[in-house]
């Protein structure tokens, strides 16, 4: 079936789609054959977003989407398209917090699903933390990626994916 879904679009992006979707918010995404190997093990859409058009794997589930060079260009057309049922693949927390508004569920690159509830309280953090980095501030940063991060983010983007087919 091709990218649409049924829904009648071109893009497959449909807020709504009948079919669970897969976005990749992929400039820095460490993951992205995994995420190609399960879009094809599940035979789900995987809409793979960055500013410029990535190369992908010549399958008929995947698409490249060029979103623009505008900042937050590749954010904005995910959440301008997320929905109920669909999964977005992100670390960009603004992004998170805006795909569970509408009603999607995100799961960041480690591995780690983001809890609607605690959206607030991680964003006040980043913020606080960006406040005093310009204050000259030693905040620290995230930690490398590490096997462990790769290894939780295979089997809960397994296990995810699984729950959205299921219905």
């Amino acid at each position: 079936m091709g990218m649409g879904g049924g829904d009648g679009t071109e893009d497959g992006a449909a807020v709504g789609a009948s079919r669970p979707r897969v976005f990749l918010d992929a400039d820095a995404c460490p993951v992205k054959d995994h995420v190609y190997r399960v879009g094809a093990r599940f035979d789900i859409p995987v809409l793979v977003v960055a500013a410029r058009r990535l190369t992908v794997p010549s399958r008929p589930n995947i698409t490249a989407v060029a979103a623009g060079d505008e900042p937050d260009a590749a954010d904005d057309w995910i959440a301008e398209r997320a929905g109920p049922g669909d999964l977005v693949l992100t670390a960009d927390l603004p992004l998170a917090a805006r795909v569970l508004r509408a009603g999607a569920q995100a799961l960041d690159f480690r591995g780690e699903p983001f809890d609607p509830n605690r959206m607030g309280d991680v964003l006040a953090s980043r913020d606080l933390n960006a406040y005093l980095r310009s204050l000259g501030v030693a905040t620290g940063g995230p930690s490398g990626y590490t096997p462990r991060d790769r290894s939780r983010f295979a089997s809960r983007l397994d296990a995810m994916v699984r729950r959205l087919v299921a219905g």
